[in-house]
């Protein structure tokens, strides 16, 4: 499958495989702007990118690992969705849990996407079928 990318800015990064997709799930994404990250204030910090998605696929922006071991950085809305039918910029909505303001520069590595299928589904309201598990639900399975 190939994936549209459009550079909306001169600077922006096409994402791409630290070590090719027979090895990596995940393309980097990088900042397009140089950001400071508040502790525990969560803030967009913009790729220049956009992009085509087919219809039946979405692109999940993930957190990178390093800058969470590292440096308390994470996405709040780990994973979030681009839909196939969005052709604005990506942003990536991040968060600084640690407790000193943390500097991200102009493309430095943000996040990670991943590209994966999805069923659109019909929906049918009525009853549904009894199971054993039921109603069963946050700690049912012991723990």
């Amino acid at each position: 499958m190939k994936l549209k990318v459009k550079k909306l800015h001169p600077d922006a990064i096409v994402p791409r495989y630290a070590h090719g997709p027979l090895e990596d799930a995940g393309m980097d994404l990088c900042a397009v702007e140089d950001a400071v990250l508040e502790p525990n204030v969560p803030r967009t910090v913009a790729t220049g990118l956009s992009i085509e998605l087919p219809p039946g696929f979405e692109a999940q922006v993930r957190p990178r690992s390093g800058l969470a071991l590292k440096h308390a950085v994470s996405i709040p809305n780990s994973p979030g969705t681009i839909d196939p039918g969005y052709r604005g910029e990506l942003k990536v909505i991040l968060i600084n849990l640690g407790k000193a303001p943390y500097a991200i520069a102009k493309g430095d590595r943000i996040a990670q996407m991943i590209v994966a299928r999805y069923e659109a589904v019909e929906i049918e309201e009525g009853d549904l079928s009894d199971t054993a598990r039921g109603a069963g639900g946050f700690g049912s399975s012991g723990r």
